[in-house]
């Protein structure tokens, strides 16, 4: 069963953190264009992707996590690399939601004006993105360091 529970947990850490990494590249890759309606595009399948991706891998990392935890009898709170990751990915998650989320909904929100009207100001919509980006790589690092935690375990 704990095999089981870490198979759960780990499937849920791929689909978390390529979901994230591919939202970062996407993005990149559509802004080489300027293109509003191409951007708003990307932005809401961004954040369409979230909804499928990142959010069910948050609820499968937790729940495998915790589970395998419990049953294979590590304490949680005293085992160092799983506090630690705990805390990286707490850091994540408080990103994602204070800082990437208003802003996808406002990248999303001026490449859809710009589409809509012909008059697409790249210069204000690409500061944006530049925060977008900076805080979207914090909120990859984060747990990523938590998954170099959980692999080589150390002791903390």
């Amino acid at each position: 069963m704990y095999l089981l529970l870490k198979l759960v947990h780990v499937i849920a850490v791929v689909a978390f953190l390529g979901n994230i990494t591919t939202g970062l590249f996407w993005h990149a890759h559509a802004a080489r264009t300027r293109d509003p309606k191409l951007l708003a595009h990307t932005m809401d399948g961004i954040i369409r992707s979230d909804r499928l991706f990142t959010i069910p891998g948050v609820i499968g990392i937790l729940i495998g996590g915790f589970a395998a935890a419990d049953y294979g009898s590590l304490p949680i709170l005293r085992t160092g690399w799983i506090l630690w990751t705990l805390v990286v990915f707490s850091v994540s998650g408080l990103i994602f939601m204070l800082r990437l989320v208003p802003l996808q909904r406002q990248l999303r929100a001026l490449a859809e004006a710009g589409a809509q009207s012909g008059a697409f100001e790249y210069a204000g919509y690409h500061a944006l993105a530049v925060r977008w980006e900076v805080w979207g790589a914090i909120a990859l690092l984060t747990p990523v360091a938590g998954l170099v935690l959980m692999v080589l375990k150390p002791h903390l």
